[in-house]
């Protein structure tokens, strides 16, 4: 499943909103896996095994713990070790991965950039993410700036809605040429300032 994202997100024409989503439903299929999926690999493992004449250890057997002397060894079943120290390990260290690369903030700027989407006429269109986004970037939009912004957000959005010239954008780029081929950046400076 993290193989699936990661070619996903190499993808030169990939969307901010497809990327987005994928993030969120790899974190849903790893926290799903970890809640639900151990029997099912476990099985799954059991069965390749068999299959492969690989000898499997019995899981309610114990195993002393590594690194300590025998005397003081405290002793764990196969079953804890593959499952808590091996599956549950190595599904927390790819969600602390994934969350790094991902921080809620930079998650957040990706999710307000999103309400930019001219697809299926601005279906994701959200003015109060758009004024958070302006909000991230206060170095460039003072709180002035954020008042004219609230004021042109609603006709902006009805005016692309409504132009049969904004239908075929498919991507921000595609957006801010069309704003500047049809001279809408005279009317929507600040929108046109988001997508700057």
């Amino acid at each position: 499943m993290t193989n699936e994202l990661s070619t996903a997100l190499q993808q030169k024409d990939q969307n901010i909103v497809n990327a987005m989503g994928l993030i969120v439903t790899v974190k849903d299929r790893l926290q799903h896996l970890r809640d639900n999926g151990w029997d099912a690999f476990l099985k799954e493992v059991d069965m390749f095994c068999s299959e492969k004449s690989i000898l499997v250890s019995r899981m309610e057997d114990t195993i002393p713990i590594r690194g300590r002397s025998r005397r003081e060894g405290q002793r764990v079943t196969f079953y804890h070790h593959y499952h808590a120290e091996i599956f549950l390990a190595v599904i927390d260290l790819l969600v602390v991965e994934i969350n790094n690369r991902f921080s809620e903030a930079s998650t957040e700027l990706l999710r307000c950039i999103s309400c930019l989407d001219p697809r299926n006429s601005f279906a994701k269109f959200d003015h109060d993410m758009l004024i958070r986004l302006a909000e991230i970037y206060s170095d460039d939009f003072s709180s002035c700036d954020i008042v004219l912004l609230k004021d042109q957000l609603e006709p902006y959005i009805f005016d692309v809605r409504r132009s049969s010239e904004f239908s075929s954008c498919c991507d921000l780029s595609s957006l801010a040429v069309k704003m500047v081929a049809t001279r809408n950046m005279l009317f929507f400076y600040w929108c046109i300032a988001l997508l700057n």
